[in-house]
């Protein structure tokens, strides 16, 4: 596995809640790249909570729909936005038992758009939810010049 730099770090402003290490609030996401995939491990904590001691789903929405939007920049080197995000639970998570793995990969590009599945596993290794997602991806010169991608 091949850590990924976050190219936004250091850039003024940079506030994103699932990937800023410098939002408290947010997430914090860091990714490696493994592969077809890129992948990373998230420790819940109590105040991600929906039903007592377990993640709630708009939190592991947030996880796969934002390493999904990181297969956007880590494979086709460029920056995208959510059209689309289809999301299954399969089994509920718990906040106390370790930390969740999340990881995602390109399934096919369709012109500009970019269809990408994901899965969410607990800390026991059971898969708990999977996305299938559409990008709109923007051209690679936008993304440098106006997405502050690479800079």
């Amino acid at each position: 596995m091949r850590p990924v730099k976050n190219p936004y770090e250091e850039l003024p402003g940079y506030f994103c809640f699932g990937c800023s290490p410098a939002n408290t609030y947010g997430l914090r996401l860091s990714f490696t790249e493994d592969g077809d995939y890129v992948c990373s491990h998230w420790q819940p904590e109590h105040q991600h909570q929906g039903y007592l001691n377990i993640l709630h789903g708009g939190i592991q929405a947030t996880l796969l729909d934002e390493i999904s939007s990181w297969v956007v920049m880590v494979k086709l080197k460029t920056n995208g936005v959510t059209a689309k995000l289809d999301i299954r639970y399969k089994k509920a998570v718990s906040v106390e038992k370790g930390p969740v793995s999340i990881r995602a990969r390109l399934l096919e590009m369709k012109r500009n758009i970019a269809v990408i599945e994901a899965e969410l596993f607990d800390a026991e290794g059971n898969l708990c939810a999977c996305s299938k997602s559409e990008f709109f991806t923007y051209p690679q010169e936008k993304a440098r010049k106006e997405l502050f991608l690479g800079k």
